[in-house]
């Protein structure tokens, strides 16, 4: 039950948690959404007044046209009409005109207006003197449109008449319409005149109220709240605005209206439940951890007073017949004794038939040079008895050279014979495979192997370790010379074949490979188990030597027998990389 009570506890700590990291996190993600909102309603405004302030600096300019003074006839009227449709025309507005102080309009571009602009408040406003501004929708189109009025003054300073420039709205709008954010604009009226969202359009603020209606009066789903310095709104009024939004304000009293921003906080919440969720997740795995933890020790120590009783009752079972196991034990160490000294004696024959084979090797290796320094000695003997010194000086050449011939066999075994980590770098694969040729020479003419082997005139320098090129290619050829053993024909190719990787191919006259993909596996081999001829680890470690020199090495069966093939980079090529 305690154990209940705690996972309880656990899981409510973790969960005030989850919830703190997610109130937190969305703060922060709302802050960071709040100023780019706030930018973008910025730059939405600046976008609007701008494009606004184009139609204002017409009407300024165009109101003191010297063609639009003195409109007391006809011609003059026509004149003034073509010079505002042609301004109409340019600056897209909707209509360029021109009314007396009497609101009676005397030029017009396309007159859609249909009126007197007496009653019309940018008009009355230019009356006084003063740059007037509106904005309302066209009765015979219900386009929405904003308007700009400037005075137009006489010589003695008295206003004769307006200028009054009509812009669409939508012609504003399409600039910016279909942005990601939804931004509306709210007249003194509470009424959305100008937005990129067109089911927005016309919808009212209540007096007092901070939401929006419809223009057909029936109430929206909406409510608001705040978190910090924010408010969030929830509403259901169209697909394409977002269900809970962040809500920013900016007075534009240039335009006499407030542009208001619904940013979506869906990302906020995302990444604020994915912190949590991540707090969430870590706490639990600790805790289910620490919970194992717990369990498993619980369940040793019980396990443990169970061991403890049955080690008491089997001590006293064991107590019974340690006198007898005494008894076998005498004898067993007697036994094990001498199958001790049996074993050791087939250790030390083991040693001295190892020995022995190296010393034939060696004698074998050795014996053709000590033979041939003989005779030369004795012949050389003979020729300074006999005065004729440059033969001997000849013989003794020939002494010398079959010295630094023996030299260069013991050099070769004792390199072979190490094991040591030699850097890779430029080897000649020539004296690489005359010296494989050299150390396998005798064990070939031994087995009565024919070789092929024709080597260049000019070294061949390929990337590597000398001595490990060295010893995967005796292996190549020692395994080539085993699987020939009781064959009629015994012969051994290698070809070196330059190109873009050197190759150099080991060809015997054997039975083939009998299962080619497992030739390189450690352990695998084909002669008799338990044998001297070897435990099948000579491919496997010629493959990880040539793998090491960025090489390449496979095998593959031929008509008349096998072939293995080494790949290797020339010097030259990975000297350039």
């Amino acid at each position: 039950m305690q154990r209940v009570w705690v996972t309880i506890g656990f899981l409510f700590a973790v969960a005030l948690l989850s919830a703190a990291v997610w109130s937190y996190g969305y703060r922060q993600a709302l802050s960071q959404l709040s100023e780019k909102a706030e930018a973008d309603l910025e730059l939405a405004s600046d976008r609007l007044s701008t494009q606004l302030q184009v139609y204002q600096e017409l009407a300024v300019l165009m109101a003191e046209h010297p063609t639009l003074r003195a409109l007391d006839t006809s011609d003059r009227r026509r004149a003034a009409q073509a010079l505002l449709l042609e301004v109409a025309d340019k600056t897209s507005a909707v209509d360029v005109l021109y009314a007396d102080k009497t609101g009676r309009v005397l030029a017009a571009a396309r007159d859609v207006v249909n009126g007197n602009m007496a009653d019309q408040p940018a008009f009355q406003r230019a009356l006084h003197g003063a740059l007037g501004s509106s904005h309302g929708v066209l009765r015979d189109t219900g386009n929405r449109i904003y308007s700009y009025a400037a005075p137009a003054f006489s010589e003695d300073g008295q206003v004769t008449g307006a200028l009054m420039v009509i812009a669409d709205v939508e012609d504003v709008e399409s600039t910016w319409r279909g942005s990601t954010e939804a931004v509306f604009f709210v007249d003194r009226s509470g009424s959305v005149f100008i937005s990129n969202r067109s089911e927005l359009l016309f919808w009212q603020r209540p007096p007092g109220q901070i939401g929006l209606q419809p223009a057909d009066g029936k109430p929206g789903a909406f409510s608001s709240t705040r978190m910090g310095p924010h408010e969030l709104w929830s509403i259901g009024w169209s697909p394409y605005l977002p269900d809970r939004a962040l809500h920013l304000t900016r007075d534009l009293p240039v335009i006499g209206m407030t542009g208001e921003v619904l940013m979506d906080v869906t990302p906020a919440r995302r990444l604020a439940g994915l912190q949590a969720a991540a707090v969430a997740a870590i706490c639990l795995a600790f805790g289910a951890l620490l919970f194992l933890a717990t369990e498993r020790r619980r369940t040793l120590a019980e396990a443990n007073a169970v061991l403890e009783s049955r080690v008491a009752q089997r001590t006293r079972a064991l107590t019974a017949a340690n006198v007898a196991l005494r008894r076998e034990v005498a004898e067993r160490q007697e036994a094990e004794a001498a199958l001790k000294r049996a074993q050791d004696d087939l250790v030390q024959a083991g040693k001295l038939s190892a020995l022995g084979k190296m010393s034939a090797g060696i004698s074998h290796e050795l014996n053709q040079p000590l033979m041939a320094i003989r005779q030369y000695a004795d012949n050389g003997t003979a020729f300074l008895a006999q005065g004729k010194p440059e033969k001997a000086r000849e013989n003794l050449g020939r002494i010398s050279d079959m010295a630094a011939r023996m030299a260069r066999i013991i050099k070769n075994l004792r390199a072979f014979a190490r094991n040591e980590s030699e850097p890779m770098g430029k080897v000649d694969l020539v004296q690489v495979l005359n010296t494989a040729v050299e150390l396998t020479d005798g064990r070939l003419r031994s087995d009565g192997v024919k070789l092929i082997w024709q080597p260049p005139n000019a070294p061949v320098f390929a990337w590597g370790g000398e001595v490990r090129l060295v010893q995967v290619f005796v292996n190549l050829i020692t395994n080539a010379a085993d699987a020939m053993t009781g064959r009629e024909t015994r012969s051994l190719t290698i070809t070196l074949t330059r190109g873009e990787r050197l190759m150099v191919a080991v060809r015997d006259t054997g039975p083939g490979i009998q299962d080619p993909d497992r030739v390189f596996e450690p352990f695998y081999t084909t002669k008799t188990v338990g044998s001297s001829e070897g435990m099948g680890l000579g491919l496997s470690i010629s493959y990880g030597l040539v793998q090491s020199f960025g090489g390449e090495i496979r095998g593959a069966n031929m008509p008349d027998g096998a072939e293995f093939t080494v790949e290797l980079e020339p010097f030259e090529k990975e000297a350039a990389a």
